[in-house]
């Protein structure tokens, strides 16, 4: 039976908020899984065996909220000062549970086991190898890989079960190894499989205080395959270990808290995680205020709407399909999702205003310069824009205030929309506030299935879906499968308002509740909004945000078209993959990936990923284009896609060198 058949819990924690119960762990006191609260982690990014430089980062970490701390080993030196790190930490007044993150080095994990409370493995890289090579095993020789595995692996396990100490089995999408990936391919279940095997010898061994992860820096793979590892655990154990969740190299600033918000929140709103990190390319002390938003949206859910049982779900949870819509003019079908930005709260809008949603007007010549992330509808309320708009923007008017003309098209609500006597013959934009069972004291849209279904005949409808319920993104995704279960194939647009206060919340609002759909397949367009009286407050402080925020329209649009971008669903500008930084790290991530971003950003589609060292790259660079990869002090590596194009390049001339492979490569365009 699989995940979309099952009746009962699974199924219905995609429309009622639930925690899924999984085994309780204890990492040095603290309680993680069995319901407890959904714990915060970061990880550092000095060098290991300056104690001192650990030992400060740590406590800053602590004091911002982190209820564990993971440290890099990466070999035994490394482990063995991990004893120094944790007892000056307690002649400090710290007691924070200590994680140290394990990669290649298996005698180092077995120092390390024994000194503090959580070790990390990865089983690509503990007891398997990485070379990119195809290997074709028959059944007898994959079983005695299998049992190479258990003879390395075993001593650790008995361990960590002497020493009470937990370990995370974390599998990471880009360090697949190539058994694996030989007899499964680049896949969500090879990621699960290669901890699975792992979790079946620790078992074996009748060892539990383990905690899993699948992580991926492409949200939609890392969300399928810890869909997956819960349907595998449950098939083949009947229980569930409890699940740390990240999307591996997100970046930094909004780019990275919208693709971890993506990817974490996903599955979070599902009801899966025990443990969340977010991976920015900053100090780790600014990566707990985002876990800390994100976090905070799960302790208010006990107020959520009941929403109808699924009873089967119309999609399939493990791999991505779009819905099926019809085109209604360039919206739905197979085309792009198209951006709606709302300036209704401008009063008479002129060109100038038009800018930060992508439209640069220039007077003197007339005309119009269009950038890659410009907005394709904009929404003005009760009065219609009165001069010739670049011929790439159509504008919207409350259905009331509209008049038919070739680039204007009307906005209604769902009641009065049927039986109006004025509509479009080419687009009809009908907003519907989804299962607002308390009508116009929650919305002003009551839902009503029956007019639904009579907006529905009309083929020019667009739905502009939305909840004002506290659990909005399942009230719409409820709403996505009515609209299968009806037979309805208008496009939808996800129409998304926040209530928060700074950016960063903000950020986390409209990438959960609109990129949780997106990676499922739902959505034709977005468009995001603000409401109350504090939409972007001031000031704004590095650890929120990594920049102010003068435009809120701008930030919006903006916003959209990241959501797109980190959903794979529209790309409209450079994509970096970057690591978070650990004391593994060979340069200056920060600056390097700000140097990097300076002179690439405009390069539309491209995928760039900056790795500090062997350990994230090649392997964590999943997807990318081109790397750019530490090897050695002062000392870069780089990539075409899992190509070696260049080694040891010196790192003062390494960017240089870069932008020469994207020209040779076909992929330079002058900015």
């Amino acid at each position: 039976m699989s995940f979309n058949d099952k009746p009962s819990t699974l199924n219905n924690q995609l429309s009622t908020y639930s925690r899924l119960i999984t085994k309780e762990v204890n990492i040095g006191g603290l309680l993680l899984g069995n319901g407890h609260p959904i714990r915060i982690q970061t990880m550092t990014t000095t060098d290991t065996m300056n104690t001192m430089a650990t030992v400060a980062q740590t406590i800053r970490c602590i004091e911002a909220g982190a209820e564990m701390v993971r440290i890099t080993a990466p070999s035994k030196n490394e482990a063995h000062n991990l004893l120094e790190i944790k007892n000056e930490l307690k002649r400090r007044g710290y007691d924070v549970p200590l994680i140290a993150d394990i990669h290649f080095t298996p005698n180092a994990a077995e120092v390390a086991a024994r000194i503090i409370e959580k070790v990390r493995v990865n089983p690509g890289n503990y007891a398997d190898k990485k070379k990119f090579e195809f290997i074709e095993y028959t059944d007898a020789a994959y079983h005695e890989e299998i049992d190479r595995i258990r003879d390395r692996f075993t001593p650790l396990v008995k361990i960590c079960k002497e020493y009470g100490t937990a370990m995370r089995i974390g599998t990471n999408h880009g360090s697949l190894s190539d058994r694996i990936m030989s007899r499964y391919g680049d896949s969500a279940m090879g990621m699960v499989e290669s901890a699975m095997e792992f979790l079946r010898i620790a078992r074996s061994e009748d060892y539990h205080n383990i905690v899993l992860s699948m992580k991926s820096s492409n949200p939609q793979v890392m969300v399928q395959a810890y869909r997956l590892l819960v349907n595998t655990m449950q098939d083949e154990f009947g229980e569930c270990y409890p699940l740390h969740l990240g999307v591996t190299e997100a970046g930094d600033g909004e780019d990275g808290r919208i693709k971890s918000a993506i990817g974490i929140g996903t599955l979070l709103e599902d009801g899966i995680g025990d443990t969340i990190r977010v991976s920015l390319t900053e100090d780790p002390e600014f990566e707990i205020p985002v876990c800390k938003d994100i976090v905070k949206r799960y302790n208010k859910m006990n107020d959520a709407v009941v929403l109808p049982a699924i009873e089967k779900l119309p999609y399939d949870l493990f791999q991505y399909k779009r819905r099926i819509s019809h085109a209604v003019e360039n919206i739905g079908a197979q085309q792009v999702p198209v951006v709606l930005s709302d300036l209704s709260a401008v009063d008479n809008i002129m060109p100038d205003q038009l800018q930060s949603i992508g439209y640069q007007y220039d007077e003197a010549t007339d005309k119009w310069a269009i950038n890659d992330a410009a907005a394709d509808y904009v929404y003005t309320g009760e009065k219609a824009i009165s001069f010739a708009l670049p011929g790439t923007l159509k504008n919207i008017v409350y259905a009331p205030h509209w008049e038919e003309s070739e680039s204007c098209f009307p906005l209604f609500i769902l009641k009065d929309f049927i039986g109006a006597s004025k509509k479009s013959s080419r687009i009809n934009f009908v907003a519907v506030d989804c299962y607002d069972e308390l009508g116009s004291a929650q919305g002003p849209n009551p839902t009503s299935k029956e007019a639904v279904l009579e907006a529905a005949k009309d083929k020019t409808v667009v739905f502009c879906l939305s909840s004002y319920n506290r659990n909005a993104m399942q009230s719409v995704r409820r709403m996505f499968i009515e609209f299968s279960e009806l037979g309805i194939t208008n496009p939808v647009i996800l129409s998304t308002t926040s209530t928060m206060h700074t950016p960063d919340e903000h950020l986390i609002h409209f990438a959960t509740e609109t990129g949780a759909l997106f990676l499922d397949g739902m959505g034709d367009g977005i468009s995001l909004g603000f409401r109350g009286d504090h939409a972007l407050e001031n000031p704004i402080v590095k650890g929120r945000t990594y920049l102010p925020v003068k435009d809120i329209y701008q930030f919006a649009n903006n916003t959209a078209f990241s959501i797109l971008q980190a959903t794979r669903t529209r790309i409209s500008k450079t994509e970096y993959i970057s690591c978070p930084s650990c004391g593994r790290t060979l340069f200056d991530l920060q600056e390097t990936t700000a140097k990097i971003r300076s002179v690439t950003n405009h390069l539309k589609g491209v995928k760039i990923a900056i790795m500090g060292c062997i350990v994230n790259g090649p392997g964590e660079m999943a997807d990318a284009d081109f790397g750019y990869v530490g090897s050695g002090p002062g000392k870069i590596t780089l990539y075409r896609s899992k190509e070696v194009v260049k080694k040891n390049v010196d790192s003062e001339v390494a960017v240089d060198e870069l932008i020469q492979l994207l020209k040779d490569s076909g992929a330079w365009v002058e900015p």
